[in-house]
């Protein structure tokens, strides 16, 4: 799988959803995303219940908290 920039598919805008970082286009929160992984879910299971991601969304979230947590160390 090729690198996924995060910037582009993840947005912060004040006016979506109190200004959490969400998956571009939607109101999904990269934290919903993220914390299914963390609860077990595999990215299929994500994909599945939320069907207006793709596997790229998943990845942009995942690079997104890598790059996160980069910061904070």
């Amino acid at each position: 799988m090729q690198k996924v920039h995060w910037a582009e598919r993840i947005a912060v805008d004040p006016e979506i959803h109190h200004g959490e970082p969400c998956i571009r286009g939607t109101r999904i929160p990269v934290a919903v995303v993220l914390g299914g992984l963390a609860e077990g879910l595999t990215p299929e299971a994500v994909l599945h219940e939320y069907p207006a991601l793709t596997a790229e969304d998943i990845q942009a979230c995942l690079a997104y908290a890598a790059e996160m947590n980069q910061q904070f160390s």
